[in-house]
């Protein structure tokens, strides 16, 4: 085992990948060295080599991401009671009161759908005391409305690993629309590592849009000139129907068949959605209870040295949930700088109220961050990524001649 787990700063964390031309070192704007990121894919190899990430089974290179890792499904289950956060005990400890039952997850089990259940995953941390986590669910298990949030040990909040931290993970899972089967290393979710303060200011934010061009209004125009930035970039929705057949929505429907979610390019779409076409006045009124899928209006990108993040409820902007998956990877939509844009796709729950949007209406926003060093694998189809050049897309698991707007399944797959 490595010296460096004594604690502190792991040196060659936050290094360049090598290559025979070296990659410029990462910098403000104004030329300042960046100290503070989000932590790119060679620097959570190394997290890996050093044993500050561990697994049971080896942790493959398929998991990770050009800045986070894809975490795996342990071999157990407990369907819960209700959901919960330990506080000051571990979550072990909680089990002999909120346990309903056990599951065998050593091969394929299915979760029911508005079932709470608790998965110990296949890896665990022993963070350096300046690195803390982020977690969010993958973007296939949003767009299958899968609430996924992860837990640590003394845990007072979902999705946040604290600095130092040592010990297991687990994943909360409430399927909420459809019911999966789920199998042994399944990967739902996604957590990234970073070092000091990652997030740009508002300020730092326009100039990188000022510099790479964050939004295009379509193709060949980029729209900085009218980018709103306000805690983040806004979004907002397109309810303009783009295809011949118009549609601009689909919406779960009710007692749909269980989703294998091992399955790729499988499912007919008409089974699990209902589409839903341009309305002559380009609104959509949100349903409580029901979960849509929509795209934003603008294409955004991500540059190479940042990630990306959306903010996944705001009270501002209306009562409803937006976007369970918020993680974008450097190179979303920008790809070696030659892609203009990708448009986000939005999974959108209402919340008490039926709640009327309407075409071009803000109901999100995008938080970028920095990234410590030019990531050594860009977000694209060269690394098996979907979802490059979506337009309004359904997950993986649905054909692809009834799903244009996501891209071929990789050979690699």
């Amino acid at each position: 085992m490595s010296s460096t787990l004594a604690g502190g700063h792991a040196p060659g964390l936050f290094t360049e990948p090598a290559s025979s031309e070296p990659a410029p070192a990462a910098s403000e704007s104004d030329g300042r060295p960046v100290r503070s990121g989000v932590l790119p894919s060679q620097a959570i190899r190394k997290l890996i080599d050093e044993k500050w990430v561990r697994a049971s089974d080896p942790i493959e290179d398929r998991q990770v991401q050009p800045a986070s890792l894809d975490l795996r499904l342990g071999a157990r289950a407990h369907r819960l009671q209700a959901s919960f956060l330990p506080g000051k005990a571990k979550v072990e400890s909680k089990l002999a009161d909120l346990s309903m039952a056990e599951l065998d997850l050593s091969r394929a089990a299915v979760l029911e759908k508005n079932c709470v259940y608790l998965v110990k995953l296949a890896e665990e941390l022993w963070l350096p005391d300046d690195v803390e986590a982020k977690a969010n669910p993958k973007s296939t298990t949003g767009r299958l409305d899968v609430f996924t949030r992860l837990i640590t040990d003394y845990g007072a909040e979902f999705e946040r690993v604290p600095k130092g931290y040592s010990g297991p993970l687990y994943a909360e899972i409430m399927p909420r629309t459809f019911s999966v089967i789920v199998h042994p290393g399944l990967s739902l979710s996604q957590i990234r590592f970073i070092r000091g303060k990652a997030e740009l200011s508002d300020a730092q934010t326009r100039r990188l849009n000022q510099k790479e061009k964050l939004i295009y209004l379509d193709e060949t125009n980029p729209g900085f000139d009218e980018v709103a930035i306000r805690e983040g970039l806004e979004l907002s929705v397109n309810l303009r129907g783009e295809r011949a057949e118009k549609v601009i929505a689909y919406r779960g429907r009710k007692n749909a068949p269980v989703i294998d979610l091992k399955q790729i390019d499988h499912y007919a779409p008409d089974e699990f959605w209902e589409e839903i076409t341009e309305h002559p006045r380009k609104r959509l009124i949100l349903n409580p209870g029901d979960f849509y899928i929509l795209v934003s209006r603008e294409p955004v990108r991500v540059p190479a040295r940042h990630a990306a993040e959306m903010v996944p409820f705001d009270p501002s902007v209306g009562e409803f949930r937006i976007h369970y998956a918020g993680f974008f990877d450097p190179g979303f939509g920008y790809g070696d700088g030659s892609i203009p844009g990708t448009r986000a796709v939005l999974e959108v729950r209402a919340h008490e109220a039926p709640f009327v949007i309407e075409h071009g209406q803000v109901v999100g926003r995008l938080v970028y961050s920095r990234v410590l060093g030019l990531p050594d694998k860009i977000y694209g189809t060269s690394i098996g990524s979907s979802y490059q050049r979506q337009e309004l897309a359904l997950s993986k698991q649905f054909r692809r001649a009834a799903n244009p707007g996501l891209a071929p399944p990789p050979e690699a797959a």
